[in-house]
């Protein structure tokens, strides 16, 4: 590697430590952590210099974990195996399946929180289809008060144990009420009592089918299950991802929309956890109609939505 890109390296790594506010403890850690963004940074460059890309990579408030780090920080999804649902696939037969949807301008999607529960997420937008209103509903709650497992999309989270506990809570309060603290506490019976939106059920997307999933988010923002360690995951930063992605389901996220890029490529608009200064904004785009029926990433193995 060229002397000039270490020495950009170098310039970069301080530029990230003063806008991301990162202070390390001792010189030792400055330079193993620098050593790691020199990586992170090196192969972000080399990616976006290849061309003939359809989505592009960015150094990121990530950019000095290793791969364990940020895997043990950012994802950790548990597979519950097969969900427990009363309830058959919704929208089996339903047909009119516009080109493109995005649930954001229809107003059923809240602002992109850091570690928000993608559970959580799937209801604000149902209930704002059915009642019009959009309610930014308690992450913490579900955090804190879900018995079996949830911590949330992001910590090891199931997703339908989530679900599970809207329901059987007859539901849930609002942000405000039950603010998030991104640690798993002690529940508060009587915060979690003021309910202001609740579901009767959930079900299951039919797994493998990317046009059932189509259907599904035709309907209604659904919550689905990726993997999201991938080093060009991690970076993304704009554009259609369709690179390399496994399928060992560690992050869950939610699906709130659909298109076709300029490029011609079809896309899930997908709602992440990260923060609003990931992605697009908090999004990324993934690539739709892939060869394997598991989906990019595994998008299509275990959709789940909730049913008002």
């Amino acid at each position: 590697m060229s002397r000039t890109i270490h020495e950009a390296a170098i310039a970069e790594h301080e530029a990230w430590m003063s806008k991301h506010g990162r202070h390390y403890a001792s010189k030792a850690e400055k330079n193993k952590r620098f050593k790691i963004f020199k990586e992170n940074f090196e192969y972000v460059h080399n990616f976006n210099n290849e061309g003939n890309k359809t989505f592009k990579l960015s150094i990121n408030k990530y950019s000095d974990l290793t791969h364990d780090e940020f895997v043990a920080a950012r994802t950790g999804y548990k597979n519950p195996g097969n969900a427990a649902t009363s309830s058959p696939f919704t929208y089996a037969g339903f047909t009119d399946v516009p080109t493109s949807l995005d649930w954001k301008e229809k107003g059923a999607v809240t602002p992109v929180k850091d570690q928000g529960d993608c559970a959580v997420a799937a209801t604000e937008g149902i209930t704002q289809i059915r009642t019009g209103k959009l309610i930014s509903l308690s992450e913490q709650q579900v955090l804190d008060c879900t018995t079996n497992g949830n911590y949330g999309c992001t910590g090891g989270g199931i997703k339908t144990e989530a679900f599970k506990y809207i329901i059987q809570n007859n539901g849930l309060t609002t942000e405000e009420s039950y603010p998030y603290t991104g640690t798993q506490g002690t529940c508060d019976i009587e915060k979690q009592e003021s309910l202001v939106a609740d579901i009767s059920n959930f079900g299951m997307v039919p797994a493998n089918n990317e046009e059932e999933l189509l259907k599904a988010v035709s309907n209604q923002p659904v919550t689905v299950s990726i993997e999201a360690s991938g080093l060009e995951f991690r970076h993304y930063q704009s554009g259609v991802l369709n690179g390399y992605c496994g399928t060992n389901l560690d992050h869950a996220v939610t699906v709130v929309g659909f298109g076709t890029s300029e490029d011609g490529i079809d896309y899930w608009l997908v709602k992440n956890s990260w923060g609003q200064d990931w992605g697009e904004n908090g999004y990324i785009k993934m690539q739709r109609n892939v060869d394997a029926e598991e989906g990019l990433c595994g998008i299509a193995i275990r959709p789940a939505y909730p049913i008002a």
